[in-house]
């Protein structure tokens, strides 16, 4: 039985190494994986999952519009479809992330979702709880604070390295995000000095 799956967790953590690893190991065996990451994402007009480690992969582009069953189910007519990979997948909708467990419930496909938990203010992303809510299974992989304890939550800093509490949710570029354990991530939010990256 194909199965939803979430693997979560802070910045910096190998979410998209471990997606792209096992798109590799699909295609090594003569399968066909789907790749998807968010168009916040879009390099150069194409979607693209790349890694810190420097291995990347195109994928396709999804948007808060668009309705993933559909998209997977007409990608079927063109060849079976073993595996569906999801990167980013914090900025799914809701709606699209039933949409995806309606691709492992019907299609009988695998879906693998990788993203963040929370923002950078300790609040669930709406891709991510809807993840946490229906997945069949959820995976946390981890990462490590300065301190060397697990790093669950990120703090957004500005260019002097000053801790920022409000703004938009999302903001993508990476290097304003540092991943803490959550004691220093309420120091600090607190107002209390955090090291950079």
């Amino acid at each position: 039985m194909a199965k939803l799956y979430f693997s979560y967790a802070a910045m910096n953590a190998g979410k998209s190494t471990l997606l792209l690893q096992a798109a590799y190991n699909y295609r090594e065996r003569g399968m066909r994986p789907l790749l998807y990451t968010s168009s916040l994402y879009v390099t150069n007009g194409a979607g693209l999952i790349s890694s810190r480690i420097g291995i990347s992969e195109p994928a396709d582009l999804y948007s808060s519009e668009d309705d993933l069953f559909s998209t997977i189910r007409e990608e079927t007519e063109n060849g079976k479809v073993d595996c569906v990979f999801v990167d980013e997948a914090q900025f799914l909708t809701a709606d699209q992330v039933w949409q995806l467990a309606r691709v492992s419930d019907r299609l009988r496909i695998p879906v693998m979702c990788f993203g963040l938990r929370t923002d950078f203010q300790g609040k669930l992303f709406p891709g991510s709880q809807q993840l946490l809510a229906i997945a069949d299974e959820l995976r946390e992989i981890r990462t490590i604070c300065e301190c060397g304890s697990k790093a669950t939550m990120v703090v957004r800093q500005n260019a002097d390295g000053r801790v920022l509490t409000d703004g938009e949710q999302v903001a993508i570029e990476k290097s304003v995000y540092v991943s803490l354990c959550r004691k220093h991530w309420e120091e600090a939010v607190s107002r209390w000095p955090v090291k950079g990256p």
